[in-house]
């Protein structure tokens, strides 16, 4: 299968690794991987912020990056929230039915990696080795907007030496939420705090998840209380081999 790869804004600007572990294991699964270079921005934070109007040339850049090719993938389940959940909608409100109708066209074929594992290549023994003990946070995007489930969990099951422990109250938001952050930092620190101690809770050495952001936002709080808890996306456990030790 032939597969476009939608980076995202914080993949190549700050967290590369994940969006390289997803080219690796879909490659290794036997699949092609496509860079379009002409992506940018999807206009989540724009459309989050108030800003739809400004948002709507993003949306058409994406639509046409992305309108050849069958399958699309983003190692984050916020971004694929937008493109499934809010272009539509921002070109409808523009009042460009036709770029709503073709937004609609590419959402429909967007996935977040852990569904286009399970749900499109039917698959959850990726052949991953990962010698951790590791805990799952589902972030609020993978979990309610694109409502992901376990799959993300089933796929960690498999994984070779990996033990997976419970997170406590798992599906509590870590605080981060984009600009929710800057605009309610105290609220947001007492979010992430209650986060980190259920994390240090499971004497996990590894927090993994499906979006970089919640992972910064978590990794940030862990590593200035010096644990020595990692936090490590999704797609990277998976991409990971005992060939590669």
């Amino acid at each position: 299968m032939r597969i476009a790869l939608f980076v995202t804004c914080l993949a190549d600007t700050m967290f590369p690794a994940a969006a390289q572990a997803t080219v690796r294991l879909l490659e290794r699964l036997g699949h092609e991987v496509v860079f379009p270079a002409e992506q940018t921005c999807c206009g989540q934070m724009h459309i989050n912020t108030g800003y739809q109007k400004d948002a709507v040339p993003l949306v058409r850049r994406h639509v046409r990056t992305f309108a050849g090719y069958d399958v699309v993938v983003a190692p984050s389940g916020s971004c694929v929230g937008s493109v499934r959940h809010q272009h539509a909608m921002v070109a409808a409100a523009a009042g460009d039915e036709g770029l709503a109708a073709r937004a609609g066209d590419v959402a429909a074929r967007t996935y977040e990696l852990s569904e286009l594992l399970v749900d499109v290549l039917g698959v959850e023994d990726v052949g991953a080795y990962y010698p951790h003990r590791v805990t799952y946070h589902p972030t609020c995007h993978s979990l309610r907007v694109l409502r992901v489930g376990d799959k993300p969990v089933r796929l960690l099951r498999r994984v070779r030496g990996l033990d997976l422990v419970e997170l406590p109250a798992a599906d509590q938001c870590c605080g981060f939420g984009g600009t929710f952050a800057v605009k309610n930092a105290d609220t947001s620190t007492a979010m992430l705090t209650d986060k980190m101690r259920h994390v240090l809770a499971t004497g996990a050495d590894v927090c993994t998840a499906g979006d970089a952001s919640c992972l910064m936002h978590i990794g940030g709080g862990l590593s200035r209380l010096h644990t020595g808890v990692r936090t490590v996306h999704l797609a990277e456990i998976l991409a990971a081999t005992e060939a590669a030790r």
